[in-house]
């Protein structure tokens, strides 16, 4: 039999998948896995595809929802002033005509 994929299934359906195929699931990241419905598996081990014994155990990891946990990984949102479009640029007088001075002599 071959392992499912199961990376972007919700936990409940996961679980009903890896029913399907014969395989039993761990979660060492959630020791609650049997209560948790609604978290999203983000890795899995072994990968989709690959042969296994019936009963054979895929170890599989959530991604922590609002108020889960999972330590100091930061905010992720874009924050303002947005950096500048791209590449170096040097800083020009705005009241100036071009990047050159002109010498008149």
């Amino acid at each position: 039999m071959r392992v499912p994929k199961l990376v972007g299934l919700m936990a409940m359906d996961a679980r009903e998948a890896a029913i399907a195929q014969g395989v039993l699931l761990a979660a060492p990241d959630r020791p609650d896995f049997h209560r948790t419905v609604v978290d999203y598996v983000v890795r899995q081990y072994p990968p989709p595809g690959v042969e296994v014994p019936r009963g054979a155990v895929v170890t599989v990891w959530f991604d922590f929802t609002e108020g889960g946990g999972g330590g100091g990984a930061g905010v992720r949102e874009p924050r303002l002033p947005a950096p500048g479009g791209g590449g170096m640029q040097r800083e020009l007088d705005p009241s100036a005509e071009g990047p050159f001075e002109t010498i008149s002599g």
